[in-house]
């Protein structure tokens, strides 16, 4: 066996997975308790300052993608930039993010089966579909790309013809009994904040888990084709349609439905196609949310298994993970998280109230952190530059810098920071606490005696990028 990734994924594929990894229930499902929590234009507000926070962190990852094109991507830039513990922490926080939401998706692929097979059990369907996102990610990169490619095209397509249909009933064309008050009045006829603007803020940490997801182009950058090209146009292009459907999906159901009737049991889509007369518009919307769950799977499983390539690839595991297939595969690393997974899934059904409850809380966090993380070493990655009077070498204008990545910093760290003022969201935060003292305390206790090691590497490493 050998130790390398092949770069066979193109930024046709990049670019979709960029943006599918973006879409799922976040927006199909979450986006209903955000209107209803924040209001009409408080909930155009919490995107709109997302969809911003979001662009400034892909902005930092196709810097530090260019410069650095590593599988693992804001792992071993942080590990290099910031410190070897850091880089440590945020490879766990992200296997550890993509390794329960597989266990989640696993359970609610199989419960939205049901619905049309309701004498099977979930348990069947979960592992049908496992089986299927094992056999998409085991083959060749080149394999998952394009069935992820296509994955993303169904959900695309259903936001595009939501969005052209909400602009029908917006403007008129299209009506029924339910939509005939339905326009604009809707955003402010409960006054701008309606629950206060306090409850914008804490609706953030939601909005940020739904466009979560965006950052894992930066870990194809170790198996695209021309990442120096690749990841740049990918993040441009991705960012501008998100914008559009986010921002647009939540302006146009903001305005359909009252923020007071938006519930959070059914999908906000599903209502406002049903609002008009869609045969089927539950079925349809259904079938759309459970292509984004295998798509999300599909990329979590991917993403944790690059993740530990990467840490065994770094010597922060065992080097066993890092070897590959003759197709470019780390088998062992994939069939780990893999395991994970289904640990998660595990756990979700024997201690759902306890254990489950704690990783999912924290795993909701970790993905923020990341985002901090993310920030941070494209600012050090600036100074690393100006030391050496090298700005030049930088992507973005002068007067960019160091407002891009500070921004990106404290925006990420305002979005933790607001969970205090949530009671709900507030434990996340609290078992978050010894979930960083653990992985920072394992590192110390089990690598202190390399510190000298981890020194020197730095330093090399800063030599080779100057």
């Amino acid at each position: 066996m050998a130790n390398k990734l092949k770069r066979m994924m193109s930024a046709r594929q990049i670019q979709m997975i960029g943006l599918a990894s973006g879409i799922g229930t976040g927006l199909f499902l979450s986006s209903a308790f955000t209107i209803h929590e924040a209001g009409a234009f408080g909930a155009i507000l919490a995107y709109s300052v997302g969809a911003f926070l979001v662009y400034l962190v892909m902005l930092s990852v196709a810097e530090l993608s260019i410069a650095m094109p590593q599988t693992g991507a804001f792992h071993y830039h942080a590990q290099k930039l910031i410190g070897p513990a850091t880089g440590f922490f945020v490879a766990i926080s992200y296997w550890l993010t993509w390794t329960i939401a597989l266990g989640s998706e696993f359970t609610a692929s199989g419960i939205i089966m049901q619905k049309w097979f309701p004498n099977i059990p979930v348990w069947a369907f979960s592992g049908l579909f496992i089986v299927i996102i094992l056999l998409s990610n085991i083959f060749s990169v080149k394999i998952f790309g394009e069935s992820e490619y296509w994955l993303a095209a169904i959900k695309v397509v259903a936001i595009i013809a939501f969005l052209v249909i909400g602009v029908l009933i917006l403007t008129g064309v299209l009506h029924s009994s339910q939509t005939r008050e339905a326009g604009f009045q809707n955003i402010f006829s409960h006054g701008v904040f309606p629950n206060g603007i306090g409850a914008v803020f804490t609706t953030m940490l939601a909005v940020n888990f739904a466009f979560s997801g965006t950052e894992l182009m930066g870990i194809t950058a170790g198996e695209a084709k021309n990442p120096s090209q690749a990841i740049p146009k990918a993040i441009k292009a991705v960012w501008w349609r998100q914008l559009i459907f986010f921002v647009g999906s939540i302006t146009i159901l903001a305005a359909i439905i009252p923020y007071n009737k938006a519930g959070i049991t059914e999908s906000p889509f599903v209502t406002v196609f049903s609002m008009i007369g869609i045969p089927y518009a539950a079925d349809i919307m259904n079938f759309v949310i459970l292509t984004g769950i295998i798509s999300m799977a599909n990329s979590g499983l991917y993403a944790s298994t690059r993740m530990l390539w990467s840490l065994s690839h770094e010597g922060l595991i065992s080097p066993k993970f890092e070897r590959t297939n003759k197709n470019g595969i780390p088998v062992l690393a994939l069939f780990a998280s893999l395991i994970g997974g289904l640990l998660a899934l595990g756990s979700s059904v024997i201690a759902a109230g306890s254990l489950y409850l704690i990783l999912v809380e924290v795993s909701g966090l970790a993905v923020v952190f990341v985002w901090v993380a993310i920030s941070w070493s494209h600012y050090k990655y600036y100074q690393l530059l100006k030391q050496e009077n090298r700005l030049q070498d930088l992507r973005y204008p002068n007067w960019a810098y160091p407002l891009l990545p500070l921004a990106g910093f404290i925006g990420s760290s305002l979005s933790i920071i607001l969970v205090v003022f949530d009671p709900v969201q507030r434990p996340a935060l609290l078992w978050s606490v010894p979930f960083i003292i653990i992985v920072y305390g394992y590192y110390y206790l089990r690598f202190t005696r390399h510190a000298k090691v981890n020194l020197n590497q730095t330093k090399k490493f800063e030599e080779e990028i100057l």
